[in-house]
């Protein structure tokens, strides 16, 4: 039988081959991933309705002198190890009073013996600062590190000194911290959402044009977008409920007389309506604008109309505590008590214990 004649292939055609499938291998990311020294890590904060997400990178001191010699002074420093660093914001900030867009950026540090230099690069997808082009930045800050007794082995990024509109975001290892502040206009962006909600399904129910007004109540903010609102809720479906948040937003605007009118309607709605609910819930909103007496005499009302209910004696015992009526209000607490459930027992019993010792 005639052998086939296999012809050799030069070696330099071998070392082409090699060299180009593990290009094509690298192109695709065929190589098994495996384990790294420095640790993948992301941490995330959300202020309001905006979520700041830091993904990074986590090298280790392992003995050795960071700042000056692992980590140079004066050099552009990927502020982790291996890819970007990024940060990402889903709305608008404020760093350090600068203003940057929603998006993500590579965060570069430039490291010094005094003050350093925060980075927030449009390009977020390259290896390290290795490739970092000052033309694409989009924001710097300087910051002045602080000097920690803490030894941090790994770094690490953490978010502290949270309030309802910023954070403070910590970059700490060794013993040193760089801090830098968020700002998130929030008032802003809910309004925002808000409206845009109210443009989809919710725009056909009552009740979120009211959660809507009452945002702008709870936050002391755009009062009159908030009545706008409060007044598309009524127009819906009139109730105690809407109407309640109108007069807290017409009392915050300073239009005492048209808070009051609104009340007297309230008033008139819940003893026409003569549910116990409504009743109760004009009177929380006597109670609540410390009109003690016009509250107490809506929760007799109550009592009058249902004195079957454990509620309504529990609510003109509030009432009366608040007078000061201490006798009154320990007598409706008994009653309530007697007629409450279980899950209610306790407390009521917690009340009478401390009207009783003072």
């Amino acid at each position: 039988m005639r052998k086939m004649r296999i012809s050799k292939i030069p070696a330099i055609l071998i070392c082409l081959a090699a060299f180009f499938g593990m290009e094509a291998a690298l192109a695709q990311g065929l190589f098994l991933a495996a384990p790294r020294a420095s640790q993948y890590a992301s941490v995330t904060q959300r202020i309001g309705l905006t979520d700041i997400t830091i993904n990074y990178h986590r090298p280790g001191v392992k003995g050795r002198e960071v700042w000056g010699t692992l980590v140079p002074y004066n050099e552009v420093w990927r502020a982790g190890a291996n890819e970007n660093t990024t940060i990402s914001f889903t709305h608008d900030v404020a760093v350090n009073g600068k203003k940057l867009p929603a998006g993500t950026y590579g965060l570069h540090m430039i490291p010094g013996e005094g003050d350093w230099t925060v980075i927030f690069s449009k390009n977020h997808t390259s290896w390290g600062s290795f490739f970092y082009d000052e033309a694409e930045d989009a924001a710097r800050v300087t910051v002045t590190p602080v000097k920690t007794s803490e030894n941090r082995d790994w770094l690490e990024y953490r978010f502290e000194d949270l309030t309802k509109n910023s954070a403070v975001v910590q970059l700490c290892w060794e013993k040193l911290m760089i801090p830098f502040k968020i700002e998130v206009d929030v008032n802003a962006i809910a309004l925002q959402s808000i409206r845009n909600e109210l443009r989809g399904l919710d725009a056909f129910a009552w009740q979120p044009w009211m959660e809507a007004a009452n945002y702008c109540l709870q936050n002391n903010t755009n009062l009159d977008q908030g009545i706008e609102w409060i007044d598309h809720s009524i127009g819906m479906n009139q109730n105690v409920n809407n109407m309640g948040v109108k007069a807290q937003l017409l009392s915050k605007k300073g239009d005492a007389a048209g808070a009051e009118k609104t009340m007297a309607e309230a008033l008139a709605f819940a003893k026409q309506t003569g549910r116990e609910n409504d009743l109760n819930t004009v009177g929380y909103m006597y109670l609540q604008s410390n009109r003690v007496k016009e509250a107490t005499e809506v929760f007799k009302l109550n009592v009058k109309k249902y004195p079957g209910s454990w509620n309504v004696y529990d609510s003109l015992g509030e009432a009366q505590a608040q007078a000061g009526d201490k006798k009154s209000a320990i007598a409706n607490y008994q009653t309530a008590l007697s007629k409450a459930p279980d899950n209610q027992k306790g407390r009521i019993e917690g009340i009478l214990k401390e009207l009783r010792k003072n």
